[in-house]
């Protein structure tokens, strides 16, 4: 079964979406009545460690700051007892399925937005320093309590010489303490800084948000890419003797084939709609799924359904589908089952019953390359 989507107590999420999202913040109390950590200080401290996670140590000394990058040893974690320092696991939805879930419930906003679920475990006085994300975030306490500091910054100034981009002369307009089960709203440009109040742990959704320029350069780069064979370059019959006078001058003639060569790119809506598909439903590079059997997938499904593997990303449109960084073939792109699959992130065994051949096909293959897996479990 789905996970129950985030309520916004006192509001409801549509007035949190009309009034709040990417307005102002929001500190939401009680949002998850008696929260608990879904992971263990031993068990984040074991995932830190582990080749395919990506992580991070933030130690503070007086002024001065301290980062190590995975691949971590467990020397580079300090003793739990060492005030200022905290650790950061990036991703932790791919790796903890309980953590999956609760990512799930953030599914109101739409999933090409929607990033990753990251954990941070932070000693007495341990932070990561004022800083401001240009993307969404909700900060949930989990464990423990800590003190936020938030306010607008309109035109950020980093602190020189810090192997972090730490805000200089951060002005926080307020300031607040939250417990396990808060949750923390802040839209892009908000700056914040939160520092442990006793050792705990906070859980921060993130939300992709990337400027239009570097979506466009990987954009035109897929399209390119995917561009058919064209004829070459040629200049017979343009050149003359006198062009040896300035044999440095670029060819006006060849600076036109390329310009006629981009005109004739014309993308449509439906070319963008696939490349944006593909390129927001690409699996993280450290994610690597692993092989299924088909045969036993379809036996399985015909009994108990289907679900999605926690690490896949699926998307669709009006014109076609992606999923995992590939695209679904026209007719199956547009198929009402795939997009209740992709919706739910599961089908039960009546709607699996009800797939034609072309669309088992397509499923057997995901289940065969560890997309998705029989079973609604």
């Amino acid at each position: 079964m789905s996970p129950k989507l985030l309520d916004i107590p006192g509001i409801g999420r549509q007035r949190f979406l009309r009034e709040y999202w990417q307005r102002k913040p929001l500190l939401i109390r009680g949002a998850l009545p008696g929260m608990q950590p879904l992971l263990s200080r031993r068990d984040l401290f074991d995932l830190a460690l582990r080749d395919d996670v990506e992580a991070r140590v933030v130690q503070r000394e007086g002024r001065q700051w301290d980062v190590r990058h995975a691949p971590l040893a467990r020397r580079d974690l300090p003793a739990v007892r060492t005030p200022r320092w905290t650790l950061l696991v990036q991703g932790v939805d791919l790796h903890d399925e309980g953590v999956a879930g609760l990512l799930r419930r953030f599914r109101f906003v739409p999933d090409a937005r929607l990033d990753d679920l990251m954990i941070s475990w932070a000693s007495d006085g341990g932070g990561v320093g004022p800083h401001v994300d240009e993307y969404d975030v909700f900060l949930l306490q989990a464990q423990g309590r800590r003190r936020w500091r938030i306010g607008p910054v309109d035109r950020p100034r980093l602190q020189p010489g810090q192997p972090l981009k730490l805000l200089q002369g951060f002005a926080p307009e307020q300031d607040f303490v939250v417990e396990p089960g808060d949750l923390l709203y802040l839209p892009p440009g908000w700056g914040h800084d939160g520092i442990a109040d006793g050792e705990c742990m906070t859980y921060s959704v993130g939300f992709r948000a990337p400027p239009g320029d570097e979506l466009l350069r990987q954009l035109l780069w897929n399209m390119a890419e995917e561009l058919q064979p064209a004829p070459r370059y040629s200049d017979r019959g343009k050149l003359s003797a006198s062009l040896a006078a300035h044999p440095a001058r670029l060819p006006e003639d060849m600076v036109d084939f390329v310009a006629d060569a981009f005109a004739r790119l014309r993308p449509s809506k439906a070319d963008f709609a696939r490349v944006l598909g593909e390129l927001l439903t690409e699996p993280k590079q450290e994610v690597v799924f692993e092989a299924g059997d088909a045969r036993e997938a379809a036996r399985i499904a015909a009994r108990r359904g289907l679900r999605l593997d926690r690490r896949t990303r699926m998307l669709w449109n009006r014109s076609g589908m992606s999923i995992n960084g590939e695209s679904v073939p026209d007719e199956a792109g547009r198929s009402p089952l795939l997009r209740r699959l992709a919706d739910a992130r599961e089908i039960d065994a009546a709607q699996y019953a009800q797939a034609s051949p072309a669309e088992r096909e397509l499923i057997a293959q995901w289940c065969e390359a560890g997309w998705a897996h029989a079973g609604r479990d």
